[in-house]
């Protein structure tokens, strides 16, 4: 049980395995350097994790401190002690409210404020467990450190990296050694709650090399790719309707018929943006968050395939935008809906446009995900946001690259609230 810990009696859950530095790696932590811990064994469950030969060590106050102005970010909760510099950069809250509580007790900012840690959000921490704080030296840590001083030290190129880690033996729902998208069929009327407990580990979808190569993608993928298709089909829809041929109704009357004017093409681009995100937000809320049957094995497959996989691993950084190849089926779909509805220069322009959102999505949604950007910026608030989507609030908080249509639909994540203690 970690700090705050899972419920009493919940189904053994996967976070607490991990794949030491094949993970780091894969996010490009680079390769993890190992002190005097060993391991042996293969582990006894179906996750194939290994059995650490020795109980957790531990550490002094001096040695933590220590450890933490050399740039490590460790924080203990009561007498457990984490190590988050690998994942300090991809803090909700930021880089340096993090790096501020570097070599203290995090257990009552656990509870907030500014908002209380949920459930899933204790167990991803216990997934940077290290060790136990020694009898006595907690109280040491309750303590701030000096920012100034703690960020200096984050700028140190060579952080001490610990050697305990670890891993439960209990059997996880899912072999992490094999491809998941054949196995999460088979959870049943667990994988919802199976897949919305994120882990910190890259997923391997697909036996094939080659198929498992297509459903990951960079995210300057996304922009080199349809960026200049979006440059070219805006020059095309703008000379094309200079021409002075283009006109709305004229398929049902010429008489009344509208004429659409070179000059009006901004405002059709910026229609497609604003169809694109409404059209984002009904495909994140009900087709990325519908739940699948649990009788269904191939619903269940399917929704994974789409967007489960993202829940389970939000940050893994390869799965985080659309693929160029299955995106240019979807994206032809709609083009082709949009060429039947309006003229064909004017479906062109609304169509150029929506392509835009889309490419601003994906950069923004890799961005919450990845970047660090500043408190009290639109999208630091963003960022907070999306995450609560993730951990805690799954039902709620569609929106991703604008909050706008959860408004209308009444989809917005409440804000919490503290009240002020004497």
């Amino acid at each position: 049980m970690g700090c705050g810990g899972a419920r009493p009696g919940a189904w053994p859950c996967c976070i607490c395995m991990y794949a030491d530095e094949q993970v780091r790696a894969e996010r490009g932590g680079g390769t993890r350097r190992h002190g005097t811990g060993t391991w042996t064994g293969t582990g006894t469950g179906t996750g194939g994790g290994a059995m650490a030969t020795a109980g957790p060590r531990s550490f002094s106050a001096a040695e933590v401190r220590a450890r933490c102005a050399q740039g490590a970010c460790l924080v203990s909760c009561h007498r457990r002690l984490y190590d988050l510099s690998g994942f300090v950069r991809l803090h909700p809250g930021g880089e340096q409210l993090l790096r501020r509580r570097a070599g203290t007790d995090v257990s009552a900012a656990l509870d907030g404020p500014p908002h209380r840690h949920s459930e899933n959000a204790r167990r991803w921490l216990e997934q940077y467990y290290v060790g136990e704080i020694e009898p006595g030296d907690e109280q040491s840590l309750s303590e701030t450190v000096d920012e100034k001083e703690v960020m200096s030290a984050a700028q140190t190129p060579e952080q001490t990296d610990l050697c305990y880690k670890t891993v439960h033996v209990e059997t996880d729902l899912v072999d992490w050694q094999k491809p998941l998208l054949w196995q999460v069929g088979y959870l049943g009327e667990k994988y919802d709650e199976w897949v919305h407990q994120p882990v910190d580990r890259p997923i391997r979808l697909f036996h094939s090399d080659f198929l498992e190569f297509l459903s990951k993608t960079a995210w300057y993928v996304v922009f080199m790719v349809w960026t200049p298709v979006v440059l070219y089909l805006s020059w095309v829809s703008y000379t094309s309707l200079a021409q002075g041929n283009t006109r709305l109704f004229s398929s049902f009357t010429t008489e009344y018929s509208i004429p659409v004017h070179k000059y009006y093409f901004p405002f059709i681009f910026l229609l497609g943006m604003i169809l694109w995100s409404l059209l984002e937000y009904l495909i994140h809320r009900f087709v990325f968050h519908m739940k699948p049957p649990a009788s269904n094995y191939y619903l269940i497959t399917l929704h994974f395939l789409l967007h489960g996989q993202h829940h389970k691993s939000p940050f893994d950084s390869s799965r985080l935008v659309f693929p160029p190849v299955p995106a240019s089926l979807v994206i032809g779909f709609f083009y082709g809906v949009l060429r039947l509805l309006l003229p064909e220069v004017l479906g062109l322009s609304v169509f150029v446009g929506g392509l835009c959102g889309y490419v601003i999505y994906d950069m923004m949604h890799y961005y919450l995900h990845y970047g660090s950007p500043r408190k009290g910026t639109y999208l630091y608030g963003l960022k907070a946001y999306h995450v609560k989507h993730h951990f805690e609030h799954q039902k709620s908080g569609f929106g991703i690259s604008t909050r706008f249509w959860d408004y209308p639909f009444r989809t917005l994540i409440p804000e919490e609230t503290f009240k002020k203690e004497d």
